[in-house]
């Protein structure tokens, strides 16, 4: 339990987002479950593809998940292949690109707080590497033990091996713990430093002040809050409207709702402009619809407004806010 208190506080400390820390807080507590309920190393030529599978699988489902639960995600794909203008251009291929990136840097922790833990705890590396036959490798293991350790290797972890003296299997097995402990610290520390540059390289290339950042995430966090609020009520309210005429036998009461030009629109990737001081794609839209009392079309070009630039990494949280899928 020391092992586990120690990664979540490291985790904790290196991410300010409340939702961030949840998520590996979880993620550790469900190593542990599986460490000690789920997980029995076979203690056969399986060992190895039974611990691997342990340690890097998880992982591997946080990473989708992580993608799967991200809305910037789902503003990048939802329409992607009915744009048509510069559509697989190599421009928007790389802007494609760091935008998954972007999304990458929040989806990692989970997958790695899963190894780091299971690396700390050391039962999955401790049941992968006395199955992994490989004489190098079993030559170092067993150093300076008898070839009965080469050939029993396997049994180790269920201390079935009697033939070999038990201090000998304690020694291989404290042993791999720790080489198992070593590579999930300096996955931890060697994670924190490049955590620390990527966060400081973002706010050293930060268009907008300390203070103005602070406020424009407390914007994006109130306008994403107010936009489910909204989409709730206003959805309730044509639903009510359509069934009271249809249960009614009468003619609809009138109902302004955005035209599918308009949920486009707020539905692309956010793009920062140093010209004009837009803290969302919503903003942006609301400042420069036109009246249609004018003559003018209110509904702005959507195939003019894709993904051809790449937001500051600083400000990446914009296109954020909640899941609404």
């Amino acid at each position: 339990m020391d092992k586990f208190k120690t990664v979540i506080s490291v985790v904790e400390k290196q991410k300010s987002s409340l939702g961030f820390g949840l998520a590996a807080l979880l993620t550790a507590g469900g190593e542990q479950i599986f460490s000690s309920v789920v997980f029995e190393c076979p203690c056969s030529t399986w060992n190895f593809t039974y611990g691997m599978v342990f340690l890097l699988v998880p992982a591997l489902a946080l990473l989708v998940l992580g993608y799967i639960l991200s809305n910037k995600t789902w503003k990048l794909i939802t329409g992607m292949c009915n744009r048509k203008s510069n559509f697989g251009s190599l421009k928007n291929v790389c802007v494609c690109g760091m935008v998954f990136f972007q999304i990458s840097t929040g989806t990692v922790i989970a997958p790695i707080t899963w190894i780091a833990v299971a690396l700390l705890n050391g039962k999955y590396f401790e049941c992968a590497v006395t199955g992994f036959n490989v004489t190098v490798f079993t030559n170092h293991i067993c150093d300076g033990k008898s070839q009965q350790c080469h050939d029993e290797l396997y049994k180790f972890p269920c201390r079935r091996a009697t033939a070999i003296p038990q201090s000998d299997r304690d020694d291989v097995l404290a042993t791999i713990r720790a080489e198992s402990q070593i590579l999930g610290w300096l996955l931890i520390g060697s994670i924190m430093v490049f955590n620390l540059l990527l966060s400081c390289l973002a706010r050293c290339q930060s268009p907008v002040s300390y203070l103005q950042l602070k406020f424009w995430k407390a914007y994006t966090q109130q306008e994403s809050n107010l936009l489910e609020s909204y989409s709730a009520d206003h959805a309730k309210m044509l639903a009510d409207r359509n069934l009271k005429s249809f249960f009614n036998l009468t003619p609809p009461q009138p109902i302004s709702t955005p035209p599918n030009q308009a949920w486009e629109k707020i539905s692309s990737l956010y793009r920062f402009s140093s010209k004009y001081n837009y803290y969302s794609i919503l903003h942006k839209y609301v400042e420069t619809i036109q009246d249609p009392a004018e003559g003018k079309d209110y509904r702005m070009s959507v195939c003019s407004d894709g993904p051809d630039s790449v937001v500051p990494a600083a400000l990446a949280f914009v296109d954020e806010g909640k899941m609404m899928l």
